[in-house]
């Protein structure tokens, strides 16, 4: 999750930084500074690169721009400027534009007030650690418990006979309340599927469709359907009973430039009230994901007060959720040794990352389980995924056995019958695909050596990476490298990690791969 939050940063930050370092070039101008760093960076503008920019006139820029905005932060000075170029850049339409600039400029005016980052953690965001060091994965002092470590224990598989238990995982589903079959599926703005229908070859699907769209609502309650919402039974599909939900949030849709509070608030209310429908008593476990905000990414710390505080998201949250969470839910501790599992979602994709103990870097220690999103956004099928855990019984690791990710085929769901049911179906399971004796770090740890060496079964990784419907392009060896190097590095600024593996690529390049990963 962690790697997660660095490259949600460093996708939505670049942007606003160039608007807010333009801000600067006028009174670097008037100050009788050099031309030369200023003139570049709006030579380099229209072409939008970075990479145009050198470190100096980084630095400047950001230098000026940082005093300037100490001493007298302008919010609408900064957001005409950012609106304008937006437009000149033709990073989006005039309207998508504008409407994103007004609804950021205020949390990112603010944010850099309040030194968040200083010209050189700027400028290594930018450009890269040859201009400056950026690292939000930097230390952090915690303060723990005066108990020491419990004793390392190798995981075991539940004796025979032992029980075992299923647990729903849904995650990222980013309900569009204005998706409309039949619209255009294709667009130039960030989010598809949405006007007027005009039933043209490549129009939205009813259920769903492949491109930079979301899900309507009636796609979400249809995989609600069909899963069990009690204690005993089998939906005929292979999904028993489940012991508990667990839903990562994600719930808006990606209109990221046009949201309010009241419409996160409306997706929040909406979305939950459905799962009580038709989950009936299950146990569900919610955690906020980054799109639950407005702005985007945006949560203050508590130091923030008043109006741009994120207790309006918070106490919604509690109210809504509160029949779900005991107030014993509160109160959490996290060692090695008593961590049963890590489940993640964000990225939309099925894959995992693995860590490791921090004397060798060698000793798997924890996986992080990343479940594929129940949106279709970008060009994937909906999917959810189930996990078989160790049962409630004295001794129980209660970890994680095995896992199956189901999907939705759009193409076939799209081109039944109006009024069919849509038929939800497993792609896979785990333990069955990959030739896993167990579900342990260990076996996943070796698995990533594998898919090293065997490529059939790397392919198959990758078709379910992307939930059976795989990009067009094939996954070359700088793509498997990076791949597998972020599969192995659950702290990914870490060389060491991914040395083991023998890339082929110096590992900068492979950190430069990942952050042209899509992001969510």
């Amino acid at each position: 999750m962690a790697r997660s939050l660095s490259r949600s940063l460093s996708r939505s930050l670049p942007l606003a930084l160039v608007a807010l370092a333009l801000l600067a070039l006028p009174g670097l101008m008037q100050a009788g500074l050099p031309p030369g760093p200023a003139e570049q960076l709006a030579a380099a503008a229209p072409r939008w690169g970075w990479r145009n920019v050198s470190c100096p006139a980084c630095r400047v820029l950001f230098g000026a721009l940082d005093l300037a905005l100490q001493l007298e932060p302008n919010v609408a000075r900064v957001g005409r400027l950012a609106s304008r170029l937006c437009q000149d850049m033709r990073l989006a339409r005039p309207p998508v534009c504008r409407q994103a600039v007004q609804l950021f400029q205020h949390d990112v005016v603010a944010a850099w007030a309040r030194s968040v980052l200083r010209p050189p953690e700027a400028c290594g965001l930018l450009l890269g650690p040859r201009c400056g060091h950026w690292d939000i994965l930097g230390d952090w002092n915690l303060s723990l418990p005066s108990a020491p470590k419990p004793p390392v224990r190798p995981p075991e598989p539940p004796p025979p006979g032992a029980p075992t238990a299923r647990i729903l995982f849904l995650t990222d589903l980013h309900w569009d309340r204005q998706y409309v079959p039949g619209s255009a599926a294709a667009c130039p703005d960030p989010l598809c599927c949405r006007g007027d229908p005009r039933n043209a070859p490549g129009a939205a699907g009813f259920w769903g469709t492949y491109g930079k769209c979301d899900l309507p609502l009636h796609t979400i309650d249809a995989l609600l359907a069909q899963l069990p919402n009690d204690s005993a039974g089998d939906t005929g599909n292979g999904t028993a009973a489940f012991a508990a939900a667990y839903w990562t949030g994600d719930i808006p849709a990606h209109d990221v430039w046009q949201q309010s509070r009241g419409d996160q608030l409306r997706a929040l209310r909406t979305v939950t009230a459905l799962l009580r429908a038709r989950l009936g008593g299950l146990r569900v476990f919610p955690a906020v994901g980054n799109h639950e905000a407005t702005p985007v990414n945006a949560f203050p710390p508590p130091y923030v007060r008043g109006n741009q505080s994120a207790a309006w998201l918070y106490d919604a949250m509690a109210e809504a959720w509160q029949g779900w969470l005991p107030p014993s839910a509160l109160h959490t501790l996290r060692f090695e040794g008593t961590i049963a599992a890590q489940f993640f979602g964000h990225t939309h994709l099925d894959e995992f990352e693995l860590f490791y103990d921090e004397e060798t870097l060698s000793r798997p220690v924890s996986i992080a389980f990343v479940a594929p999103s129940v949106t279709t956004y970008i060009n994937l099928n909906p999917g959810y995924r189930v996990y078989e855990v160790a049962g409630a019984y004295p001794g129980s690791s209660h970890a994680v056995l095995d896992h199956e990710t189901f999907i939705l085929n759009l193409t076939e769901a799209n081109a039944a019958p109006p009024g069919t049911p849509p038929r939800w179906q497993r792609l896979y399971r785990a333990r069955e695909a990959y030739g896993l004796p167990t579900a342990f770090p260990g076996d996943w740890d070796r698995l990533v050596r594998r898919l090293q060496d065997d490529e059939r079964l790397f392919q198959r990784f990758w078709f379910h990476l992307h939930k059976g419907h795989p990009p067009r392009e094939p996954c070359g060896g700088p793509c498997k490298a990076a791949l597998l190097c972020a599969l192995r590095s659950g702290r990914a600024a870490d060389p060491a990690l991914c040395r083991p593996l023998r890339p082929a690529l110096p590992f900068p390049r492979i950190q430069e791969l990942w952050k042209r990963r899509q992001l969510c």
